[in-house]
């Protein structure tokens, strides 16, 4: 699963998305964990001319407290395969879908084939920044949102060999068909592997321990 990630800056988004307005307002972010209910840059379908902010980890309506919130059940991925029937998702996902700008994401990788031992950063080789399809809706007074996973491809198997998961990445010529899809036959037929060629390579390995600072540029080194 796509629990660790690495986001751009607002000088890079505005510097690659000439044609949006960047209300996101954060530097670059080497590595982040999602449990840490992190805001994100995003595009969502309400407003496909924007990047604004959004909180990692869909909260649906019926959670009425911070505290609520930080106890909810893990939903900062969604499944495909699940997304369209499970009570979080459900009513989100034909009607408020959005885009994650990344630089990059971490998936473990098990050595033995049964724990996860080792860390992998993963990136597209054709862009600095590409984009991952989201499910969210808006809670209290800000946007939260789940990244939705797909199985994984070929590539992503051997790295992510226990899971065998991988992000939704959403292509650049696929954007506005996502954000605009119509219906659940329209949407399922974007929520399907990557078929392009991403890099990776390993890293020391990341994990989601509070109080350890890993967002320093050295987190993504291979080793």
């Amino acid at each position: 699963m796509c629990y660790h990630a690495a986001t751009p800056g607002k000088l890079k988004l505005k510097e690659m998305n000439p044609d949006k307005v960047v209300t996101y307002d954060q530097d670059v972010i080497y590595h982040i964990s999602g449990f840490t209910r992190p805001y994100l840059p995003v595009t969502l379908n309400s407003n496909i001319d924007l990047i604004q902010e959004s909180r990692w980890k869909l909260i649906p309506f019926w959670v009425k407290t911070e505290a609520d919130a930080d106890k909810y059940a893990n939903t900062l991925n969604a499944k495909c395969e699940e997304v369209f029937e499970k009570a979080s998702y459900k009513n989100a996902i034909t009607k408020q879908r959005g885009l994650l700008y990344v630089t990059g994401f971490f998936e473990p990788h098990a050595t033995d084939g049964k724990k996860n031992d080792e860390t992998y950063f993963i990136q597209n080789p054709n862009s600095p920044i590409f984009t991952l399809g989201i499910v969210c809706t808006p809670w209290q007074d800000y946007s939260t949102f789940s990244i939705i996973t797909t199985p994984a491809n070929p590539q992503m198997e051997e790295i992510h060999n226990v899971g065998k998961r991988m992000p939704l990445i959403i292509p650049q010529e696929k954007h506005h068909n996502w954000l605009l899809a119509q219906g659940r036959d329209e949407i399922e037929s974007l929520m399907v592997p990557y078929e392009g060629e991403l890099h990776s390579h390993r890293t020391a390995r990341v994990t989601s321990a509070r109080g350890i600072d890993t967002n320093i540029p050295t987190i993504q080194d291979e080793v």
